[in-house]
């Protein structure tokens, strides 16, 4: 099950949240040793984790299995505030341009499941943008996955060459949501039918 989780419903889902963190610090500082903040010694939360946030996290019962951040541009979000520079004809952003971070794929499930996850939360944020009007997502990833991404099948382009960082190349994209997106991304088996988004 996909949750959408915003300032509106949080409280509800408080120890799907906490787990979410908890798995984005094993992910993104243990595994990949990423300098971001970190909470209370065990949960990877940073400044953009605001309640303009917008999650959409795979779980049952409480315990988190994957999730991703959705963030208006509107607001100071990572590649306008951190990373501009991935972005040298400027950085896209208004009320339909929202950006997407922090995907988190735990180790634990293994390739085939992060897999299969991971078209679970691609189909759901397609979803919500079809329903709440927006137009593109932008992104920062690490230039491998970041060929992926472009490839899936819908309109998408990166936005500036990839950029040598600790860790490996990283790059900014950006993706244009259409009603044929689905259609688009069921080309390539990333989009998933049965990944509707749900409100709990």
């Amino acid at each position: 099950m996909i949750h959408i989780i915003d300032r509106q419903n949080a409280a509800q889902f408080q120890p799907l949240l906490r787990g979410m963190f908890a798995d984005r610090k094993r992910l993104f500082v243990d595994l990949f040793g990423w300098d971001v903040p970190v909470v209370d010694g065990q949960y990877e939360m940073d400044q953009f984790d605001t309640d303009d946030a917008v999650y959409l996290v795979a779980g049952y019962d409480g315990e988190h299995d994957a999730s991703l951040r959705l963030a208006p541009t509107t607001v100071p979000h990572m590649l306008g505030s951190v990373f501009p520079h991935l972005s040298p004809h400027g950085v896209p952003s208004g009320p339909t341009t929202w950006e997407s971070s922090r995907l988190c794929l735990p180790q634990r499930h293994g390739a085939e499941r992060r897999q299969v996850l991971r078209n679970r939360l691609i189909s759901a944020m397609v979803d919500v943008a079809l329903a709440r009007g927006i137009e593109h997502y932008t992104g920062i990833l690490p230039a491998p996955f970041r060929k992926e991404v472009l490839a899936m099948g819908w309109r998408a382009e990166p936005l500036g060459p990839a950029v040598p960082m600790p860790g490996g190349s990283v790059g900014a994209f950006i993706v244009h949501i259409d009603p044929d997106t689905p259609h688009r991304l069921r080309w390539t088996g990333t989009y998933v039918g049965d990944a509707e988004p749900v409100l709990a």
